[in-house]
């Protein structure tokens, strides 16, 4: 069973609607390590040693964030700066990730039509995560399509309740190399390919 590292960025999550329920019962996830880096570095003065130890002792890492002007909330972008050093995560020299899994959960205040080729925002999520799908690669690291819980602006608890499940199972089937990789290539959103397990 593969061992996952959590890196969640959520700046004001006191005011979060969906986030602050999902991330509940990831804390107590067995082989799951959370890691709430705004509360873990509130000066943003980021232990690059510590985050590199535990890139080191995980076999997928997830950016769990909400989506902020079609990108990271600010810290994951100061993480990368700094954390992917140069021979150490890429380079001639830098392979320590390499053949790892890199994957998004990603909350939209928009809604999923909004994020379409000639939607509102012109683009999908996926097109929008492409420097840090490139990041992924570069780092030698498998990228998986981003799994995405959208219009958190005006969804019912119930279904708040239904995404928490979702990536529950998701990170089940992440654990157990449920996932057909080579499938997962072409899609927009690991959505589309849950789904279809689901109904497996």
């Amino acid at each position: 069973m593969k061992k996952i590292l959590i890196l969640f960025a959520h700046p004001a999550l006191e005011k979060s609607r969906v986030n602050r329920i999902l991330i509940k019962e990831l804390q107590k996830t067995e082989r799951v390590t959370f890691h709430d880096l705004y509360e873990s570095y509130p000066n943003f003065e980021i232990d690059v040693k510590y985050e590199q130890k535990l890139l080191l002792a995980n076999d997928i890492v997830v950016f769990m964030h909400p989506m902020f002007w079609y990108s990271t909330p600010a810290i994951l972008k100061e993480w990368q700066d700094l954390v992917l050093e140069h021979r150490w995560a890429y380079g001639r020299e830098g392979d320590k990730l390499k053949g790892k899994y890199f994957v998004n959960f990603v909350s939209t205040g928009g809604k999923k039509d909004a994020y379409q080729s000639g939607g509102f925002n012109q683009h999908t999520i996926r097109q929008f995560l492409l420097p840090i799908e490139q990041t992924a690669k570069l780092c030698k690291m498998y990228f998986l399509p981003p799994f995405t819980i959208s219009g958190t602006h005006s969804i019912e608890k119930a279904e708040v309740e239904k995404h928490k499940e979702r990536i529950h199972k998701l990170i089940h089937y992440l654990q157990n190399d449920s996932l057909d990789i080579e499938e997962t290539k072409e899609l927009d959103t690991l959505n589309e390919l849950f789904e279809k397990l689901v109904k497996e």
